[in-house]
């Protein structure tokens, strides 16, 4: 039986022909593995013989300088994914708020401790926003009677939108009344480079009903070395999901990969240059093909499509993320990731190919 339904499967696809997979289904930085991280990688294989430090301290106080936060307030795990199941096993709550669609982990992690979820459908008409209407006509009164937990996604995936700040706080405040716990996932959000919305960071100090989630995973192309980080001043949750996972969960080689990352200035500018120009070359070039584009923040993009592409597209040794499985959206929808403009173009002339063949 197949269990694994998101983006990046390379490994279990029935390609056209035996050249190399454009994989446009994950959502990773197109620049690739920073040089710096690369190497970080290969000068800790000499210390690979011991095990890796179980509370990751020298990772926490890097991420604790980077981002001025305090260092007893953060928990690392082998990526974002592990840290989402870590928190559902130490929380255990028995009744969830979910937006829909969104990402899919947060269901799967919670259905592992059998917590009933009610789900907040988020409209086509309005791109599939959170707007402040919604939350004041539905969600205000879907948190009552209250969840224990709130699962948020900014920038949502795999919709591209952003909840703004404004409205974060107003929803914070709430679950905080209600007694709440906010899990809001930020993984995507540095991608993020106008005001649309912002960071909460700055609020997990004074608000303890806050769990706040990164990655390094989708920012430093880093997915197959797995690493994300958690933000929370409820240092006995912190603990909680500490124990509920194996005590080396992240290998020494995530370790020194984090730590370099932090140091890729000049190579998170230009992969924020490149992300803004392709995203708006994309969504111009999709919607000239008559694709009905959900406009992004993020580096990927979610469009509707009135034929098929997943499998047409594999012919051309293409992957993107077929989105029909999401719960809220319906078959036609695609997500991709914004890749190299050379890279773009070769997707938009297969998926011209296809258009000439209907």
């Amino acid at each position: 039986m197949d269990f694994y339904t998101h983006g990046g499967n390379i490994y279990d696809c029935n390609l056209g022909t035996q050249m190399p997979i454009l994989d446009f289904s994950a959502n990773i930085n197109p620049l690739g593995l920073p040089e710096q991280v690369k190497q970080a990688v290969i000068n800790s294989l000499d210390v690979c013989v011991h095990y890796p430090d179980p509370y990751c301290r020298e990772l926490t106080t890097a991420l604790s300088n980077h981002y001025h936060i305090c260092q007893d307030h953060i928990i690392c795990g082998n990526g974002a994914a592990d840290l989402i199941t870590r928190f559902a096993l130490a929380q255990k709550p028995k009744q969830a708020l979910l937006l829909a669609p969104t990402f899919s982990e947060y269901e799967h992690a919670l259905n592992l401790v059998d917590c009933h979820i009610t789900y907040l459908n988020l409209q086509a008409g309005t791109d599939f926003s959170l707007t402040t209407e919604l939350f004041y006509e539905e969600m205000l009164s879907t948190l009552t009677p209250n969840p224990d937990v709130l699962f948020l996604c900014n920038p949502n995936n795999p919709t591209g939108q952003v909840i703004p700040t404004n409205l974060l706080k107003e929803i914070l405040n709430v679950c905080k009344q209600h007694g709440i716990t906010l899990f809001l996932d930020e993984c995507f959000l540095p991608f993020v480079t106008d005001n649309s919305t912002q960071s909460l960071l700055p609020e997990c100090a004074a608000y303890s009903n806050l769990f706040l989630l990164r990655a390094f995973t989708k920012q430093y192309a880093m997915a197959g070395l797995r690493l994300g980080f958690g933000i929370c001043s409820n240092k006995i949750l912190l603990q909680q999901m500490f124990h509920c996972g194996q005590p080396w969960s992240v290998s020494i080689p995530a370790q020194h990969a984090g730590i370099a990352a932090l140091q890729c200035n000049e190579y998170w500018t230009q992969s924020l240059i490149l992300i803004d120009t392709e995203r708006a070359f994309l969504i111009q070039e999709l919607q000239k093909r008559n694709m009905n584009v959900i406009p992004s923040k993020a580096n990927y993009i979610l469009f509707y499509s009135p034929i098929p592409l997943e499998q047409q597209l594999k012919e051309h040794n293409i992957l993107i993320r077929n989105c029909e499985n999401y719960r809220g959206l319906t078959k036609g929808y695609y997500r991709i990731a914004i890749r190299t403009h050379d890279e773009n173009v070769q997707l938009l002339h297969a998926i011209d190919q296809i258009l000439q063949e209907v």
